[in-house]
């Protein structure tokens, strides 16, 4: 029988008023380690709100949640945003599904729901009799001055991608202010995620973004474990390890060769999509699926790996690496690309800070910050921030450096993969009134899942951060200052997520 044993992180909860809670949540965020994870609102009940906060101790792998209820009839609470400029769109999001009002926010707006598709009145998340403010009209940054002029481009786009429109302020070819407009997917998927049956709740929330299911279903399994206090049987810890290292690996590599493609290189461009593939290939191997929905579930993984598929992985991941490791010097190494990728885009230390950029794209401006810190299963080698100029090429660069460190995790974890079953049995019900939390290192970065039960065992809130929730502002940030035809360039190098924005 196995032991289980209470899943990280450690949890603490403190509730402080509106008007204190800026000051509690900076104050916090001053000790060494600590950093801003997400920002949302809860239902009390049909009349009552409250305002929640999630920070992250990075040092000793725990989280802390402040609640901030505001009394029967208030639909305001004091911004956290000029303090805590991370929280900008968190804050507009509230607004959009609960109709709280963030006085002092320097540019209030609506997020995701839009004005022509979506009554004024209508808060998805908000309690029936729960006071609420109206939307305003969305109004676009105007930047004025001598010849300026504006490109919008979107929502529609010529390839295959998902919607959003950007807005650009440009001096002649130099963009001077780029506004990215999302939402037009809005799918409702966290206010799904308390109604359907919590068991059955795992194939929804991995469809968050769908290039990052493993990711989403990990984060998903960690959250309600949390919930439980159980934790995943050895095996199943190491079988997830692996889908989450596949993930990643697969999207690096596709990333360098669409890199490759926004600047003409047509080497680069040909032979990464092939190594991608075949990364999905062992996936599938994995799995059973390429993109490897299914397979992660509370309590462990739905699928052993038998010693001949261990084997085959094994040496797929061997091969795969080879070949990397010949095509990653023609596109990094070459002249032509090193002088396309240097300097453009760049994006300052300090800004990255700020607005709490995470992932690949953090590390390359410098913040050093890899949520596996929280992984139950400790903490792998993280990939090393050797160049920090925060720039296209410094993310190109980090990619690679992912790459290795995904080859090098997936090795050790095949070469030692415990022997346990790979499912513990779940409760037939959740705790009441009880907070799971689930932190992931996903491919673009730290992924959010943050379950709240009510006093009946039920989900009252399911909140999600995607990571490119965050870096969504680093790439209106980093193009300031570039040519318009850096753009697509820029864009790449971050490559956000629509549907993981626009839940």
């Amino acid at each position: 029988m196995t032991t289980l044993q209470p899943c990280a992180p450690a949890l603490s909860h403190i509730t402080v008023t509106p008007a204190d809670l800026a000051t509690q949540v900076t104050a916090l965020l001053l000790q060494p380690g600590w950093r801003f994870g997400h920002l949302t609102a809860r239902s009390l009940d049909a009349r009552h709100t409250a305002i929640d906060v999630l920070l992250l101790d990075t040092q000793r792998g725990a989280v802390t949640c402040l609640t901030a209820p505001l009394a029967d009839g208030q639909a305001e609470y004091p911004s956290l945003t000029a303090q805590l400029p991370a929280a900008h769109w968190a804050e507009r999001a509230v607004g959009d599904l609960f109709g709280l009002r963030a006085v002092g926010h320097p540019r209030w707006k609506s997020m995701l729901l839009h004005n022509d598709r979506w009554p004024v009145d209508l808060f998805p998340l908000a309690g029936a009799a729960q006071a609420t403010t109206p939307r305003e009209p969305y109004r676009f940054l105007q930047v004025s001055g001598s010849g300026i002029h504006e490109i919008p481009v979107g929502p529609i786009h010529a390839g295959i991608i998902e919607p959003g429109h950007f807005r650009f302020s440009c001096v002649g070819e130099i963009i001077t202010n780029l506004e990215i407009r999302l939402g037009y997917q809005h799918r409702g998927i966290e206010g799904r995620l308390t109604e359907v049956p919590w068991r059955q709740a795992r194939y929804l929330a991995e469809s968050a973004s769908s290039d990052t299911a493993a990711g989403n279903a990990l984060a998903h399994a960690l959250a309600v474990e949390h919930l439980l206090g159980i934790a995943p049987p050895p095996r199943a810890a190491a079988l997830r390890i692996l889908a989450l290292e596949l993930e990643r690996l697969a999207n690096h590599i596709g990333d360098i060769g669409a890199l490759s493609g926004d600047i003409g290189y047509s080497p680069g461009a040909s032979l990464f999509p092939p190594l991608r593939g075949a990364t999905l290939a062992l996936a599938q191997t994995l799995t059973g699926n390429r993109r490897q929905r299914w397979f992660v579930q509370p309590g462990g993984v739905a699928r052993d790996l038998d010693d001949a598929r261990r084997r085959a992985l094994l040496q797929g991941v061997q091969d795969l690496a080879r070949r990397v490791t010949d095509h990653l010097p023609l596109v990094l190494e070459h002249a032509g690309v090193l002088e396309r990728m240097d300097g453009v885009g760049r994006l300052s230390p300090t800004l990255a800070r700020d607005f709490s950029i995470v992932g690949p794209a953090g590390r390359a401006s410098g913040t050093g910050y890899d949520a596996r810190v929280f992984s139950p299963a400790g903490a792998p080698p993280a990939a090393a921030t050797r160049r920090i100029e925060g720039d296209v090429l410094a993310r190109a660069q980090m990619r690679a450096e992912e790459i290795a460190s995904s080859v090098a995790i997936l090795t050790q974890t095949l070469d030692t993969l415990p022997d346990s079953p790979i499912q513990v049995a779940l409760p037939a019900t959740l705790p009441p009134d009880a907070v799971g939390v689930g932190v992931v290192e996903a491919w673009r970065g730290e992924l959010l899942h943050w379950v709240t039960t009510n006093a009946d065992g039920a989900i009252a809130r399911y909140a999600i951060k995607d990571p490119s929730f965050n870096n969504w502002t680093g790439l209106a940030i980093a193009i300031r200052g570039n040519l318009v035809t850096d753009f697509p360039l820029c864009n790449k190098s971050f490559n956000l997520s629509y549907s993981g924005n626009d839940l």
